[in-house]
């Protein structure tokens, strides 16, 4: 790793970790965790078009003095890792999952590669898939539902942003079998549409603006409802995401109506109990705002019924923290027998 400082461990380090496709939001911001971690080891960070380039250079406020080198599987067995977060899209991700696997390596994806569990739906969304011998071997890291599965794991499927939010905001009724029809509304900021120099995010187009996309159906939805099913309600979900005009931050609105009559006071009994134990997962006595979880791992969630007896949940996170990255080193410290809150905030 070529850097100009010392990482600041506490001893010595419990993984050697590898990031790959450190220049965009997510992997910077990975990288940015893992150097940061007590007890992380940061040994190489990988970028095919800013190789050469320091990540301090791409996101200063990041302060990680790591130069950015282009990734050689052929050699990543003489580096000594011990464990890989992989921040590349969707259909790149795999090959390279299945080469750090076949190495022994642990791998945590932030992509949608192996978050379905069904084929046919992940083509219909995504296309063919990079390595379809590995498909269907990953857990689901939505840690808060998977966690004795998480502990251990050797590949984990980061959940996608608007999934985490969702989902979260709608496990415990889920978990009752008490979801009937689901409507989600949720905004994020334009961090989740990636390094883009797409005329949807750019500056002049969003400024003091906001909009919905992806109307008829967006690739979250069938990963939402595959979840929700998991859990004990499967449940058709109607789901549109907008862009808000701001970099970091999402807020899922989700209205669900209910299988069976339940009071206000039950359910929101129901998410406290549920919740009580959870670090990151906060439960709110008011609607939550974005601008109080920026850059941290948790999950504001409030819950409410209105007076026709349809449930309003809301819940709040940093799209690249707890949608991401965040919720990416949350469960790699799960899988290397760490507190899963070490290096998090």
């Amino acid at each position: 790793m070529n850097s100009d400082a010392t990482q600041p461990l506490d001893g010595a380090p419990a993984a050697r970790v590898l990031v790959a496709g450190a220049n965009g939001f997510t992997g910077a911001l990975a990288a940015k965790i893992v150097w940061e971690h007590p007890r992380l080891e940061l040994v190489a960070a990988t970028s095919r078009s800013d190789a050469g380039k320091r990540i301090d250079q791409l996101y200063p406020r990041y302060r990680v003095p790591v130069t950015l080198a282009e990734l050689d599987l052929e050699e990543i067995g003489s580096l000594g890792i011990d464990a890989a977060i992989v921040a590349y899209p969707h259909g790149a991700a795999a090959p390279t999952d299945a080469a750090l696997r076949a190495a022994g390596i642990k791998v945590v994806d932030l992509s949608a590669d192996f978050r379905l569990r069904d084929m046919d739906t992940y083509e219909r969304w995504y296309g063919e898939h990079g390595a379809p011998d590995l498909f269907g071997t990953g857990v689901y890291g939505l840690t808060e539902m998977y966690r004795e599965e998480l502990r251990g794991a050797d590949l984990v499927a980061t959940p996608g942003c608007y999934p985490t939010a969702s989902v979260l905001a709608l496990a415990p009724l889920a978990e009752k079998g008490l979801l009937g029809e689901v409507f989600v509304a949720a905004m994020q900021g334009t961090s989740g549409y990636g390094r883009s120099s797409d005329d949807l995010v750019h500056y002049s187009a969003m400024t003091e603006n906001a909009f919905p996309y992806k109307t008829e159906g967006h690739r979250h939805r069938p990963e939402i409802e595959q979840e929700l099913a998991a859990l004990g309600s499967p449940a058709a979900v109607t789901f549109v995401p907008h862009l808000l005009p701001l970099d970091q931050g999402e807020l899922a609105t989700c209205f669900a109506t209910l299988a069976e009559p339940t009071s206000r006071e039950a359910i929101v009994t129901l998410y406290e109990e549920r919740y009580a134990d959870e670090p990151f997962v906060h439960l709110l006595d008011g609607p939550p705002n974005l601008r109080a979880l920026r850059d941290t791992n948790e999950c504001h969630v409030y819950v409410t019924v209105e007076e026709r007896g349809r449930v309003m949940a809301f819940s709040a996170i940093d799209n690249i923290w707890k949608g991401a990255s965040g919720q990416g080193i949350q469960n790699l410290n799960l899988m290397l027998g760490l507190d899963e809150t070490e290096g998090l905030r």
